[in-house]
C-alpha cells in the first residue's frame, strides 16, 4: 500500500510541476460523487486505510466542473480551499483531469485526479508542508463518481 501512495504522490507532483495545459472537456459537469476509503497519515495512521464503514466522511453530493477559459478550471463542493479559487489545470483531455492548489504560504496542498472512464475520483490533502516528515499530515480521499445516474 505504501508503494501505492507514493506512486501516486509521485505521479500527482510530476504532473503538477508540468507547464499548464489547455482544457479539452467542452461541457459542465455536475457529479455525485460517493465516498469509498480514506488513507491517513498523521501522528496517529502511518499510511493506514479506512473504509467508509470504519471512518465516516461525507460523500460530495453535488461536484461541479465548469471549464471557464483554455487553461482554468471552476470546481465546486470539493473542499472549501478549492471553493475560493480559480486552478490552473495541471492535465485535462477526455479521460483525465489533475488538478493541484497550495495555499499561500505553500504549506497547503489540495489535488484531484479525476478519471472519467472509471468515475474515480482521488482527493489528496497534504497539511504541514514545510514541517519535518514525521509532523505532515496527509489525506488521500477516494470516491466514485457518477453524473446524471452514469459514470463520469
Amino acid at each position: 500500500m505504501k508503494r501505492f501512495v507514493v506512486v501516486l504522490s509521485f505521479i500527482c507532483f510530476g504532473y503538477a510541476n508540468a507547464q499548464n495545459t489547455n482544457i479539452a472537456i467542452d461541457r459542465n459537469l455536475n457529479l455525485t460523487c460517493a465516498f469509498e476509503k480514506v488513507i491517513l497519515k498523521n501522528p496517529d495512521h502511518n499510511f493506514e486505510t479506512f473504509t467508509k464503514d470504519q471512518i465516516k466522511r461525507d460523500d460530495i453530493n453535488k461536484l461541479v466542473i465548469e471549464s471557464k477559459s483554455p487553461n482554468v478550471l471552476n470546481i465546486k463542493n470539493l473542499s472549501n480551499f478549492i471553493d475560493k479559487i480559480e486552478l490552473d489545470v495541471k492535465i485535462s483531455n477526455k479521460d483525465v483531469v489533475l488538478i493541484q492548489a497550495l495555499d499561500d504560504n505553500n504549506n497547503y496542498s489540495e489535488s484531484a485526479v479525476l478519471t472519467f472512464k472509471t468515475g474515480e475520483l482521488i482527493h489528496e490533502i497534504t497539511k504541514n508542508i514545510n514541517q519535518k516528515e514525521k509532523e505532515k499530515e496527509k489525506e488521500i480521499l477516494f470516491y466514485n463518481c457518477k453524473n446524471k445516474n452514469q459514470n463520469t
